[in-house]
């Protein structure tokens, strides 16, 4: 199935200053975070973010806050017990999502989600664990609940549809 601009959202969780540090190349999942973001801005879809804590934790990173339309707020690890579905658009049915903990809050929003019925595209350039091994099981858990793990350049062609997007010279700008 597709990747559909007109029902998609990007979902960046938990890109915080203070956690970023700590997640194995953090650097490129943010940079990662930060491209798709810019591509879905260009787009015109959605860029939400969730904080966990952000009173103990801080911010999301400035690159990702300039980028997002809203941010939540959240305690639970899982973002939709914070109410995460009550901010979707109404005619979102996918949601790419990013972000760290890849096996904590990324996880556990994501199969929330799935599990409310949405399609869920974790993008594997732009989630994060501190451990290589914990990102990993998250990925492989996530596949075995329906989620489908997507690269950056598969949503961005996705999103776009065709070479005769208007768009299409500045997101392929951004892509490589």
């Amino acid at each position: 199935m597709l990747i559909d601009a007109r029902q998609s959202v990007l979902l960046i969780v938990d890109l915080q200053q203070k956690l970023l540090p700590a997640i194995h190349e953090g650097p490129q999942v943010l940079a990662e975070a930060v491209r798709m973001a810019r591509i879905a801005r260009l787009l015109g879809l959605p860029v939400l973010a969730t904080e966990q804590m952000p009173d103990k934790l801080g911010p999301n990173h400035p690159d990702i806050a300039g980028l997002c339309e809203s941010t939540l707020a959240k305690q639970h690890f899982d973002a939709c017990a914070d109410g995460l579905a009550a901010t979707l658009p109404p005619q979102t049915r996918q949601i790419i999502v990013s972000g760290c903990e890849a096996h904590i809050c990324v996880l556990q929003t994501a199969l929330s989600l799935l599990q409310a019925g949405y399609q869920v595209y974790p993008l594997l350039q732009a989630c994060g664990s501190r451990r290589p091994a914990d990102r990993d099981a998250a990925f492989a858990r996530l596949r075995g609940a329906g989620a489908v793990p997507v690269t950056l350049e598969m949503v961005a062609y996705e999103w776009l549809g065709q070479s005769s997007h208007p768009q299409f010279r500045e997101v392929l700008k951004l892509v490589k």
